[in-house]
């Protein structure tokens, strides 16, 4: 009697759970077939997500996604989720990432000495591109103008700084 009640599980908390594998298949079927193909999916998972994404009719929609949720029960999903998370930059990795640009990037704008010290330790960066980025972003400031150069020196930050770091 007692192994039967730890193996209990409500039909509630079984419910939730194949509901949550569906919204993860319902994820999966808006990705390109690049990020399929790096999230290394079972074939049988894969094909019906390549189904599914041919899929125009609602309701034919909702039977195939309630299928790719029974099929990812027999997978282990946690890496999926991950790999997921990732891509839409809520990890904790991916946020320290981008917290980390953005600091340089105030730093850059605040104080000249920034950009030699961030010069030495990304060697090879391209130093004109970002001084007249930095200078550009400082009269937008100034001025008040749309922030195109504050968003550039954002986009050249991110080419040169490695998220591994």
């Amino acid at each position: 009697m007692d192994q039967q009640e730890q193996d209990y599980v409500s039909k509630t908390k079984r419910k939730r759970g194949a509901h949550a594998l569906q919204d993860l298949g319902e994820e999966l079927v808006r990705l390109t077939d690049a990020q399929l193909a790096q999230l290394a999916l079972p074939e049988r998972l894969l094909d019906a997500v390549q189904q599914a994404q041919r899929i125009n009719k609602f309701g034919a929609l909702r039977r195939q996604l309630q299928y790719i949720g029974r099929l990812m029960r027999d997978f282990d999903c946690a890496p999926i989720a991950a790999q997921l998370q990732a891509w839409k930059g809520q990890s904790r990795e991916a946020t320290a990432y981008l917290h980390r640009l953005e600091r340089w990037r105030e730093r850059l704008l605040e104080d000249d000495d920034a950009l030699t010290e961030f010069a030495a330790a990304h060697a090879g960066c391209d130093l004109t591109q970002l001084r007249a980025l930095i200078r550009a972003a400082r009269k937008e400031q100034e001025t008040q103008a749309a922030p195109r150069s504050f968003r550039g020196l954002f986009q050249a930050l991110k080419a040169i700084v490695s998220d591994k770091a």
